[in-house]
């Protein structure tokens, strides 16, 4: 992969630099001024060549234009900012976690998100195995004009303890309308298809079928066999279509093999084939106007979609209006105001338990036909025969024994799609209004209010009839319930600030901002559930339960943080900047003695190009330097214990034990960062290089460390760790083309970060952050980077794996570091090509390193279901693993597929060490192909623009070293995005048409 990522970039450098010096003298185009203005920290516009950080700006063109739409604006940043990080999972409406030059604290963390200067939630919402998605995803991308990328402590300290992780700051769009100032109208539709890559889902061996061994079951009395039913695993007998067997579906009395032998044969239809092709379409229309000091904006987006599973539905409607009016010509009013209505139906289950995708890669017969179990389903939930006697419907290929139809440990998986599913609605509004007055020619005052809510209803089901399992409150072990959990968030920011411009002198100047801000934060959740199971089968209520509910689990909380802040920039001669900031906030969820705290910034930026005169071959030359400070206050109920109540008994209130032991005495956690950088312009812009160097250390973290549960607590809250990052970015833009009718455009973005967390606590070198099946887990480990995948490893004697001689298996040691789950780097390269009316680009979207535990394939090995467990004669003969016994000698013990537990692959031999495999991959992230009708063409019609596209994203999986799976489609967001692959929904290849029309 690197001397085809290195190859590439060399070719596309030197043609670059060749095509330009050819085409300089005959170049007719403008140069574009380097002096753009972009977004800032708290909405602030400034040039962008004074900055003294690194800060990358997309437009809403490259966001969009190249791709479907993925539903969550997160995910389209993938592969187009230096140092952002962009895991998408595959979950229905799932989360996409972003991160910004590496993992800053122990817990993880996301980038700050922000509209027009006022920060949003992005809150990720998983409840009981399923993924709810991050609130980014509620934004309507027809709002958006552009997106910043704020990277550094520099570029985010006026954030405060909100700015640790970096900031996306995101800048809508202003109504414009028509020349002649009439009302703009632009229409959107689009439609795209999605399409399974069959890389990412599970290659089965088609040679034997169901059971633990290679023999049948019990034997019907016409003596022809039963197939082992309760076998959740394909290790049984080979097939033969001249031999006929009873199946599960022999005992379904509406099935045509009714108490019929059929033919020992592999499946027509797999797993594969219970999945559909998505299918999503989004329209969008717009009304806007503009004037000189008024425009108005609104915009409505619907978008429907379905997922891969069956019964799996999204519907989202947006609303949006925007409103710029000048009241006086000194007096300046903003309003925006966004609604999102989404309802979602069927998303996927997430981990190991009660996953039906667990099952299709971990445990399934591969003599069972999905679309005969999809028959069985419908035909037996008819009520006119649904009952007990078939499970209410849930006739499964899992049976126990031939006389009981109960699920072993599988529920029919459209039993489980159609009637244990989960719903979910949510309600999110984000509003501001904002006022400034021109005091003087060089002083202008703003105050804004911004208000955003969010409300979710997530209701999870299970229906009588199906296997018992966990549910609920008790978490006991059950056959039916309902569970719902209603969450309300709010959060409100009120500013106000001073902008302020000085001359000093004719060549030097100084401007900022002076301001102050409160912010209110409020959370209220509750959970609760049936216990005991349902009274009425298909009610789904709380007062429908068999036995009293328990109290429901209550989480309310209100915090507040007080901030005021200062910067000052100053310019000299246009050719040198000096910024300075300063912020102080007070947190609520603090001690007194510790609530009070600030972070400096300061920032240089020299511009060479106009000290040395180098504009003949060089246009723009720029050295840049900051040192700044950000940190992270606590959640709430750090500083006291509190308690949850766990019912009433006898009459007497009983309450859950404290896991956690308070601290009273918490400070802020802070983060240190030091940056250089330099940016480059040459040959009127046909090769742009701006590079980045920084060094953060983050201190004072607060986490819950764990202690011995002898004291009577299991963790406790603390200051403690220390992390540290260093890392490189660089962006790389040609030119290679550029005429009157034809351009082509590269954009490079490369990073490398180097983590390693330096200290945790005194006597304390490992903190555990996230359990896997496997006795896998990932940690926080002393002198190692951030990720740690710890777990057993094989038995090594000078290089070679050591047997056991009394087994002929691997001599497994536990507790051994088998991996980390940090990225060496990470790229991408995008190309757009545009020829008169016709456009086209692609992006390649890379990353290097980072490791992965797959359950999967821990499991699936060894319950027989891959095509690797039936290869050659593999079953037919002892294999003798390759190693050593403890005295150095070669093995010679030969482990006999069916005695020995399923062979010589899978967890019953192999430590979890063998199941941990690069995350590299390189992608066809984004494809287009457009074409804008000419003006011509729409003469005498009312539309004045037309253009119509063909869009594809994830169309291809270049290189990957994770079998059967996608290296991005891990579990969820936040700590779950890291490092665990397991019953993950494949990745399809998406392709859409877009068509826009504006009147």
């Amino acid at each position: 992969m690197k001397k085809l990522t290195a190859g590439l970039l060399v070719l596309v450098l030197s043609s670059s630099i060749a095509v330009a010096h050819a085409q300089e003298k005959k170049d007719t185009l403008k140069t574009k001024e380097i002096e753009g203005v972009v977004v800032t920290a708290l909405g602030i516009k400034r040039e962008k060549k004074s900055l003294g950080y690194a800060s990358q700006e997309i437009k809403a063109s490259a966001l969009s234009d190249g791709t479907t739409n993925t539903g969550n604006i997160a995910s389209q940043l993938s592969g187009k900012v230096a140092g952002l990080n962009v895991t998408t999972n595959n979950n229905f409406g799932g989360s996409a976690n972003l991160l910004i030059r590496g993992v800053k604290t122990l817990g993880g963390g996301n980038p700050l998100i922000v509209i027009d200067g006022s920060p949003v939630n992005n809150t990720y919402t998983q409840e009981k195995n399923v993924d709810y998605g991050n609130a980014l995803s509620d934004i309507n991308q027809e709002d958006i004009e552009s997106i910043n990328v704020l990277k550094g402590a520099a570029a985010s300290a006026l954030y405060g303890e909100r700015g640790l992780n970096g900031v996306i700051v995101i800048t809508t769009k202003n109504g414009k309308g028509k020349d002649d100032g009439s009302w703009g109208v632009t229409f959107s539709s689009a439609m795209q298809v999605g399409f399974i890559d069959k890389s990412t889902f599970p290659e089965y061996q088609t040679r034997y079928g169901a059971g633990y061994a290679q023999k049948f079951g019990t034997q019907a009395g016409d003596g022809l066999n039963n197939a082992n039913f309760g076998a959740d695993a394909s290790w049984g007998p080979k097939f033969d279509p001249n031999l006929l067997v009873y199946q599960w579906d022999s005992f379904d009395p509406t099935s045509r093999n009714y108490k019929q032998a059929t033919p020992w044969v592999a499946a027509k239809n797999g797993p594969i084939e219970f999945f559909n092709n998505p299918t999503t379409f989004t329209n969008s229309i717009t009304l806007e106007k503009g004037q000189k000091g008024k425009n108005i904006s609104f915009t409505y987006e619907n978008m429907m979609s379905d997922g891969l599973m069956p019964n799996s539905e999204l519907t989202r409607n947006n609303f949006s209006l925007k409103v710029n009016y000048d009241l006086t010509p000194k007096l300046h009013s903003s309003f925006y105001s966004t609604m999102t209505l989404q309802e979602t139906t069927g998303r996927s289950i997430t981990g190991y338990s009660n996953n039906t995708v667990t099952g299709f890669r971990q445990w399934w017969q591969t003599n069972v036909d999905v679309k005969d179990l999809e028959r069985a389903y419908f035909a037996n939930v008819d009520p006119a025969i649904a009952s007990a006697v078939n499970n209410y419907g849930n006739v499964t290929w899992n049976r126990k024994t031939a006389a009981n139809g109960a699920p072993a440990y599988w529920n029919n998986p459209y039993f489980q799609a159609y009637q244990n599913y989960t719903s979910d609605k949510r309600y999110r509004s984000f509003t501001y209004g904002q006022l400034t007055y021109d005091l003087l020619n060089n002083v202008s005052v703003t105050g804004k209010v911004s208000y955003d809510r969010s409300n979710l209803l997530a209701e999870n089901r299970l229906a009588v009839g199906s296997l018992p399992q966990a549910f609920g409150q008790s978490n006991n072990s059950i056959g039916s319930g309902y569970a719902r959990r209603d969450v309300l968030r709010t959060e409100v920011n009120y500013d106000l600030m001073a902008n302020y411009k000085f001359d000093i002198t004719d060549d030097i100047n100084v401007s900022g901002v002076l301001g102050g801000n409160i912010r209110r934060n409020y959370v209220n959740s509750v959970y609760a559930s049936t216990e005991g199971g349902l009274v009425v089968a298909g009610i789904y209520a709380l007062s429908n339960s068999r036995k009293a509910p328990l109290a429901s689990d209550e989480i309310e909380s209100i915090t507040q943080t007080n901030s005021g802040y200062i910067t000052a920039s100053f310019d000299f001669f246009k050719k040198f900047y000096l910024d300075g900031t300063w912020r102080i906030d007070q947190s609520s969820t603090l001690p007194a003695s510790h609530n009070v705290y600030n972070y400096p910034s300061i920032t240089g930026a020299l511009i060479m190009s106009e000290i040395l005169d180098t504009k003949n071959w060089m246009n723009f030359w720029k050295l840049r330097a900051n040192y700044a400070e950000v940190g992270g206050t606590a959640d709430p109920y750090q500083l006291a214990n509190n308690y949850r109540s766990a019912g009433i008994l006898s009459g007497i209130g009983v309450y859950n034990p404290i896991l956690n032991q308070s601290n009273p005495d918490l400070k802020p956690q802070r983060s240190k960062e030091f940056e250089v950088g330099t940016e480059a312009h040459f040959l009127r812009d046909r090769i742009t290089v701006d590079f980045a160097y920084y060094k953060t250390k983050t201190i004072d973290q607060i986490i819950a460390l764990p202690v011995s549960s002898g004291v009577g607590y299991t963790g406790k809250v603390i200051n403690a760790g220390r992390i540290d990052n260093t890392g490189f970015e660089v962006q790389l833009g040609l030119v290679p083309i550029k005429s009157k009718d034809f351009s082509w455009n590269i954009d490079v973005n490369w990073s490398k970060n180097q983590n390693e967390v330096k200290s945790l606590y005194p006597g304390i070198t490992n903190l555990l952050l996230n359990s896997f099946q496997g006795g896998v887990s990932l940690n926080a480990r002393v002198g190692e980077a951030w990720g740690t995948l710890v777990g057993a490893d094989y038995t090594y004697l000078n290089g070679e794996k050591v047997i056991d001689p009394k087994t002929g298996k691997y001599l497994q040691n536990g507790n051994q570091i088998i991996g980390n789950t940090t990225p060496d780097w990470i790229g991408g390269i995008r190309n757009s090509i545009n020829y008169k009316g016709f456009s086209f680009s692609f992006l390649i979207d890379m990353r290097k390193g980072g490791d992965i535990f797959s359950t999967d394939m821990y499991y699936g090995l060894s319950s027989g279901l891959y095509k690797e467990t039936a290869e050659g004669d593999y079953r037919d003969k002892p294999i003798v693993l390759s190693g050593v016994f403890p005295d150095g000698s070669p093995n010679n013990i030969g482990l006999s597929p069916f005695a020995d537990n399923n062979g010589a692959m899978g967890y019953k031999t192999q430590p979890a060490r063998e199941f941990v495999y690069d995350g590299s991959f390189i992608k066809l992230r984004e494809a287009s192909i457009g074409y804008m009708l000419p003006k011509s063409l729409l003469a005498g019609t009312k539309i004045y623009d037309a253009k119509i596209s063909i869009v594809g994203r994830n169309l291809w999986i270049i290189h990957k070293n994770l079998p059967y799976a996608d290296p991005e489609a891990m579990v969820g967001g936040g700590l779950n995005s890291y490092g665990w692959s397991i019953g993950s929904m494949p990745t399809t290849r998406d392709v859409g048409v877009n068509v826009t029309f504006k009147f």
